[in-house]
């Protein structure tokens, strides 16, 4: 869907562009959301974690069905909503049972389709189907990809986000990420057929700061401008550019410098980094 940008009848609205137009305008069900503890960025001993979070609208969280445990009963969409707590868009959708459930909308899908989830092989594969890497043709792209079968999806969730299966040798799927990077993963895991939509997510201009902070983002002030005491590149006669690399205010390099951890359990699953480079084993 196009991005929208309105006649400056304010100064904020001459810089806005945003992509609302396939929303519709209504509550969230009541019996899918629920309250949850605003941390503004810090942990369970109150010490901030997570800088320049704080403030913004109060929201409510939607609970979203990332495991499509619901097999073989047809689904009909009933909205497509907007959730504050994530990129993509969110589906509403109704079973033939009764159950009513949120899950994550792919772009193509509109109200009145009818997804399902299956781990039956199907004769035609349409947007917003939940199956095993197994029964998934090669090249397809998919979304709402699972790590671990029945944990539920971890992989590709954000707007305009899918990944590409490769293939399926046995119980090894091969799968391509969104960022180049080639793993694999259980041939048992699920996934849903479809682009996440909302992919013009990445092209909005939010148009003024004080939307930023409806959102619960606080300002950035640049290390160069702080003081000595509070950051490794403050302070100095007039104004400075630093210097040195850009750290964060304990001494960490802030580009490039690689900080997953070696000893992560997934980094066994992975065949080629996203720069392109094989993984030593």
């Amino acid at each position: 869907m196009a991005i929208i940008k309105r006649r400056p009848l304010t100064p904020a609205l001459r810089y806005t562009e945003l992509s609302r137009n396939e929303v519709e305008n209504k509550r969230p069900e009541r019996s899918l959301t629920e309250s949850v503890h605003r941390s503004k960025g810090r942990n369970c001993y109150g010490r901030i974690t997570s800088r320049r979070r704080g403030g913004g609208h109060k929201k409510l969280y939607r609970r979203i069905d990332f495991k499509r445990d619901i097999l073989d009963v047809p689904a009909t969409v009933q909205a497509i909503e907007y959730d504050p707590f994530r990129t993509s868009y969110i589906a509403l959708v109704k079973y033939d049972n009764g159950e009513i459930r949120y899950v994550i909308a792919p772009e193509g899908l509109k109200k009145g389709d009818t997804i399902i989830s299956t781990n039956k092989k199907q004769e035609e594969y349409k947007v917003g189907m939940a199956l095993p890497l197994k029964l998934i043709p090669a090249a397809t792209r998919i979304h709402a990809i699972e790590m671990l079968p029945g944990k539920g999806a971890q992989l590709a969730r954000g707007a305009g986000s899918s990944a590409q299966l490769v293939a399926v040798e046995g119980d090894v799927a091969t799968i391509k990420m969104p960022s180049g990077e080639v793993r694999l993963l259980n041939a048992d895991c699920r996934a849903t057929l479809g682009v996440v939509g909302n992919a013009e997510h990445s092209n909005q201009s939010l148009g003024k700061a004080g939307r930023r902070r409806w959102m619960g983002r606080r300002p950035r002030v640049r290390g160069v401008a702080m003081n000595p005491v509070d950051h490794p590149q403050g302070g100095g006669e007039g104004k400075t550019s630093g210097g040195d690399h850009p750290v964060s205010p304990w001494g960490q390099l802030a580009k490039g410098y690689p900080t997953r951890i070696k000893s992560k359990p997934s980094n066994s699953q992975i065949v080629l980094r996203r720069n392109g480079k094989k993984v030593k084993r």
